[in-house]
């Protein structure tokens, strides 16, 4: 997998930024955050949508609102059209900038309440999705003032949907720039490196250079979940992307995402989705 947090970079002359991804061979299983907003239209692409500890189908025309630190990735599986490259169109903007902007213009209240919302992730209506939609892709033809413009009134109109939902159960805690930060920054791109591996608690204290009991501590402060609560749902979410893309034998795929007991693997996802991996396989390709 490739690291963890993922770096945003602002072109000169901007306040924020965006990027046409495009993807012929499919958008892969990417595990990672960010300490930015990011607002994600996919498109001519279906698949797996993974936001913290929630996992649901995307289809053509997902869009999604993501806050900052809040783990994510998506895992294509099909394409709308298979001559043209799975896309998606992402905005990032700097938390700070946000409040900024929402904190001195009373217009933009709906907005700001729009960005709190965001904590746990927020999946947009169809009609809303489809209504935006060309607003966004003719984003990237607009110059840089035009485009800023732009942007709010692209947030004001999801401000306004009444059909918008949250996907998390909990958002992490987001606080700014800090030792403490770093610290559990290093953590969590080692378990995203290397989550299928054995893990040790005093392994992981010794990248924070915290005590275990520390670790512990900082951990929950700002993930809201445990190291081991987490590790399930990163192993979890990755099984549920392999088990929705193919064939493989469930017990390869457990072995693959770090369990060696077949059956601690099917009671720990069924914990989590509500299914055995089977059913969830079955339920999954029964939906396509």
């Amino acid at each position: 997998m490739k690291p963890f947090l993922e770096r945003v970079s602002v072109e000169d002359g901007t306040s924020w930024t965006l990027f046409d991804r495009q993807l012929a061979d499919g958008i892969p299983f990417q595990w990672h955050h960010h300490p930015e907003f990011e607002l994600t239209l996919t498109l001519n692409s279906s698949g797996q949508r993974f936001i913290g500890d929630h996992i649901d189908r995307y289809d053509d025309g997902d869009l999604v609102l993501i806050a900052p630190y809040l783990p994510h990735t998506w895992h294509s599986l099909s394409r709308l059209d298979p001559h043209r490259p799975h896309r998606a169109l992402v905005i990032w903007f700097d938390k700070l900038w946000a409040e900024r902007l929402t904190g001195n213009y009373a217009e933009l209240g709906g907005t700001a309440l729009l960005l709190q919302r965001a904590s746990t992730g927020l999946m947009f209506s169809r009609p809303i999705s489809q209504a935006v939609r060309p607003r966004i892709e003719a984003l990237f033809d607009l110059p840089p003032f035009e485009r800023f413009l732009a942007l709010l009134g692209i947030l004001g109109t999801l401000s306004l949907d009444g059909g918008s939902r949250p996907l998390a159960t909990s958002g992490p805690e987001v606080v700014g720039p800090s030792a403490e930060r770093t610290r559990l920054d290093r953590v969590l791109d080692y378990i995203h490196r290397n989550f299928a591996g054995k893990l040790s608690i005093a392994g992981l204290a010794d990248i924070a250079a915290l005590s275990p009991s520390g670790l512990h501590r900082s951990f929950r402060r700002q993930t809201n979940q445990s190291i081991s609560q987490y590790l399930i749902r990163l192993r979890i979410g990755r099984a549920c992307a392999l088990l929705s893309s193919g064939t493989v034998p469930i017990g390869t795929i457990a072995g693959e995402v770090g369990y060696d007991s077949l059956a601690n693997f099917n009671r720990q996802f069924k914990a989590l989705k509500g299914l055995t991996p089977s059913q969830y396989r079955q339920n999954f390709q029964a939906t396509r």
